[in-house]
């Protein structure tokens, strides 16, 4: 099937914004538009969204867009949809309204209702079926929290009334004018509902959590025709024909098709994915096994490990300690120094993610001094991220038995070459850096042009990968054994600070 369109559209709701990128035929982006939406704190470890936002945020740059590249509805030849994964909405199904505000992945609110799932024992299942770890970050626990909390909701979710979805689903459900209520294998596998052997809702996991089966939405591949914008919004009908969650139409974007290959996107968070063939592999050493993407009947599996904060430190140094006015100049005072002078930043603002696992570390700053001052801190808030990918690249090897050679990186920090070239020489191997750095995006087109005939197979997204610039490790092993050492020692003094509920 030939697709009709000239390029191809791809809406990337992240958990700050909200961006939409035209695609053409070499994957080149030919125009872009992002807008920022609000955060909301409502009490310490809570972080949620308004839906509200994030529709008209994600319709508004979709819409501009195509304006700005002076192009109509028929030009576009398909959508395809990649997003913040584990975020929980509930919305009603006649009106579209949210029931309350999405609960984001970043959230801690249910880190006790986990802690009762551990104790009860489930862990071990949640982990066969699911392939995650039993934590607050994924959304079945932030479901039956909204179910709990909310009088009436699951009531009206075994009618049918209301609906769930991660985003892509609410998107994809606003998009086709409440048409399809649909997800893909990818986000589906980051809800600990989803069996990642079967590709089904798993039953034994919503009758403990008490979640009604007529809220779910209907997994399906990640590259095949959802359904069809509804024709107000662009002029036309255009097929919705991709999804996947942002992590893995990453690893899409970047072309890691053959096992053993690996990307690491640093934003909000950073996440690495292997990709590790077409059967799962189980993780003993804090690794997600997780589906990286369905096409064309088969199902990729990766190993991923999620790093919560990486880019939000930097904003954090931003926004909250106001010592950066923008986040580019964290480059120049970290290229100011020979070295921290023993400063390290753990930025667990959010608990620790791989392959520690613990909700209830806390940010530290250590290793101050007299002498320390803005640039010793921007400088480990840089390495922080390097180290903790270091952290997840030495457990997904000892899991996958794969020693990782080459790194291909992307996300809004990877313009920063100083921090790349940190990340060379602390994991002492290179770092590749793609001519596209917004590939979560081009996953999302790449997925969407194939299942509408825009690409024609793998090779076509073989082809045009192309490298902007290679890192090459060039530290003295003595020096990266001793800072990744006290990197270590940080993390200790952050671990289990803050107190679990009832202590």
């Amino acid at each position: 099937m030939a697709a009709q369109g000239r390029y191809v559209l791809a809406l990337d709701q992240g958990t700050t914004s909200s961006r939409a990128i035209l695609f053409d035929h070499v994957g080149r982006a030919i125009a872009a538009q992002g807008q920022e939406f609000p955060q909301i704190f409502p009490q310490p470890g809570w972080v949620e969204h308004d839906p509200e936002a994030i529709w008209s945020s994600q319709l508004a740059v979709a819409q501009a867009v195509v304006r700005q590249a002076g192009l109509g509805g028929a030009d576009i030849a398909a959508i395809g949809i990649t997003n913040q994964r584990e975020t929980t909405l509930v919305w009603d199904r006649a009106t579209g309204a949210p029931v309350m505000n999405a609960i984001v992945w970043q959230d801690r609110r249910t880190a006790a209702l986990c802690d009762q799932l551990k104790a009860e024992g489930w862990e071990p299942r949640i982990r066969e079926k699911t392939g995650l770890v039993l934590d607050a970050y994924f959304s079945g626990t932030k479901l039956a929290w909204m179910l709990d909390h909310l009088p009436g909701l699951r009531a009206r979710g075994a009618r049918g009334e209301v609906l769930f979805g991660t985003v892509d689903s609410y998107l994809i459900w606003r998009l086709s004018g409440g048409r399809a209520h649909v997800t893909d294998y990818s986000n589906a596998s980051r809800t600990l509902l989803f069996d990642i052997h079967t590709l089904t809702w798993d039953e034994e996991l919503l009758a403990r959590l008490d979640i009604p089966t007529a809220m779910l939405p209907q997994p399906r591949q990640s590259s095949e025709v959802y359904a069809e914008t509804d024709a107000a919004l662009f002029g036309v009908p255009i097929p919705i024909a991709g999804d996947a969650g942002d992590q893995q139409a990453a690893t899409f974007g970047q072309a890691c098709f053959e096992p053993g290959t690996a990307k690491n996107t640093y934003g909000t968070g950073s996440f690495l994915l292997l990709n590790t063939g077409e059967q799962p592999r189980r993780s003993a050493n804090g690794m997600l096994t997780t589906i990286g993407w369905g096409l064309g009947g088969r199902v990729t599996y990766c190993l991923e490990g999620s790093i919560f904060i990486t880019g939000a430190a930097v904003q954090w140094l931003r926004d909250a300690l106001g010592i950066i006015s923008q986040a580019d100049e964290t480059e120049a005072l970290a290229a100011s120094l020979p070295d921290t002078g023993g400063v390290y930043l753990v930025p667990a603002f959010a608990g620790l993610g791989a392959p520690y696992w613990d909700p209830y570390a806390r940010g530290a700053l250590v290793g101050l001094t007299r002498g320390s001052g803005r640039a010793e801190i921007a400088r480990a808030a840089l390495e922080a991220a390097c180290y903790q990918t270091r952290d997840v690249v030495q457990a997904m090897a000892a899991d996958a038995g794969i020693a990782l050679t080459e790194l291909r990186v992307d996300g809004g920090m990877v313009v920063n070459n100083w921090l790349m070239q940190f990340q060379a020489d602390i994991l002492d191997v290179t770092v590749q850096r793609p001519l596209v750095a917004e590939t979560s995006a081009l996953g999302a087109a790449y997925l969407a042009g194939l299942a509408v005939g825009y690409w024609s197979g793998l090779e076509d997204v073989t082809r045009n990968w192309a490298v902007d610039r290679v890192f090459t490790p060039h530290m003295e092993e003595e020096r990266r054994t001793r800072l990744y050492h006290g990197w270590q020692r940080a993390v200790e003094r952050a671990r289990a600070w803050a107190e679990p509920e009832g202590h």
